[in-house]
């Protein structure tokens, strides 16, 4: 199946920008390397990944995407509240794909420090944000045959 007409919407957390532009870049870059037309994908930023749900939900529900990809970095801190944060966003995103049958991509990263970020964020680890794509466009195909747009 041809990507080309597979549109996708990108959301991002801004907080931790560092690494989550990191991982945004990288899912761009592959989405183009992939044969995604840039007028296809379209990048909307929220304030942090416990913002991610309700964005992919009005992603999802605007009904003009094949894919909703969702990044975000979560650090511990001191407290369990990254935890909390991380949890929140995973449960949400995945209520948002069972709901309305879109594929949403989770691709917050929960990690120990900004060394495991660094790692995952195009370090010894890769870059998470390339395999969040590529599954993805995975996922996108799939929907568009099921829809029978494909």
């Amino acid at each position: 199946m041809s990507v080309a007409g597979l549109r996708f919407a990108v959301v991002a957390a801004r907080w931790n920008e560092t690494f989550v532009r990191r991982l945004v870049d990288a899912a761009l870059d592959t989405l183009r390397r992939s044969g995604v037309r840039e007028e296809d994908v379209e990048l909307t930023w929220v304030p942090g990944s416990h913002e991610l749900p309700v964005a992919a939900s009005w992603a999802a529900d605007s009904g003009r995407f094949e894919a909703v990809l969702a990044f975000g970095v979560v650090i511990r801190g001191e407290t369990e509240h990254f935890r909390i944060v991380a949890d929140g966003a995973a449960s949400g995103l995945q209520r948002v794909a069972l709901d309305t049958g879109v594929p949403v991509m989770n691709g917050v990263l929960a990690v120990n420090d900004a060394a495991q970020a660094e790692a995952r964020c195009g370090g010894s680890h890769g870059n998470s944000g390339s395999q969040v794509a590529l599954a993805g466009i995975a996922m996108a195909e799939l929907y568009a045959a099921a829809r029978g747009s494909a």
